[in-house]
């Protein structure tokens, strides 16, 4: 459920995403999805928020954000979106929406959906089958936090306070991957 303008406070958190029209890749090339991140830069900046995790995926993508100042952070995605929505067009020779619909945003309420979300944003990649090691996946923040690769998009502190280390979140993830598989067969044995 998207969130109404009035919860976009200062120190709130809330995951933020969006999915292209009818399973359009959003990201076709390399350089698609580095235009994403190069343009996000800013926009982190002039609406002040910190970056916890995110996941940019072939048609979609994930961040969870928290909000750093008054200024209500999905602003940041509305800019952002309008400039690659024009720069996308424009390279590719087409015309119309990416976006199946309006920006996507939920409050996190609890520090037991927060921990939740992390591991899901940077699950995402494995389970689409993109990649065989999450560090691999070179449109995320997962490197940074396991201590992989030194990036601005990543702010430690979830990290530290959450998950103790990155040695931990790796151990985390494994074991979100654990219960992943363990969920699907029961889904399996179930039907």
């Amino acid at each position: 459920m998207r969130c109404k303008k009035e919860e976009f406070v200062n120190g709130a958190y809330f995951h933020i995403y969006n999915h292209s029209v009818e399973n359009t890749l959003l990201f076709k090339s390399s350089d698609d999805y580095l235009y994403f991140l190069h343009k996000i830069k800013p926009k982190i900046i002039a609406y002040p928020a910190s970056v916890f995790a995110y996941c940019l995926m072939p048609n979609h993508f994930h961040f969870l954000l928290r909000q750093d100042e008054d200024k209500p952070i999905f602003r940041i995605f509305n800019d952002l979106n309008n400039s690659y929505v024009q720069h996308y067009n424009k390279k590719y020779s087409r015309k119309g929406h990416l976006y199946q619909g309006p920006l996507q945003h939920k409050k996190v309420k609890n520090e037991n959906y927060l921990i939740s979300l992390c591991r899901y944003i940077h699950y995402n990649p494995r389970k689409a089958g993109l990649v065989d090691n999450l560090s691999d996946w070179k449109y995320s923040n997962y490197p940074e936090w396991i201590g992989k690769r030194n990036g601005v998009l990543f702010n430690n502190e979830l990290l530290n306070n959450c998950f103790g280390s990155p040695e931990l979140y790796s151990h985390q993830i494994k074991n979100y991957e654990q219960y992943i598989k363990e969920k699907e067969f029961a889904d399996l044995m179930f039907d």
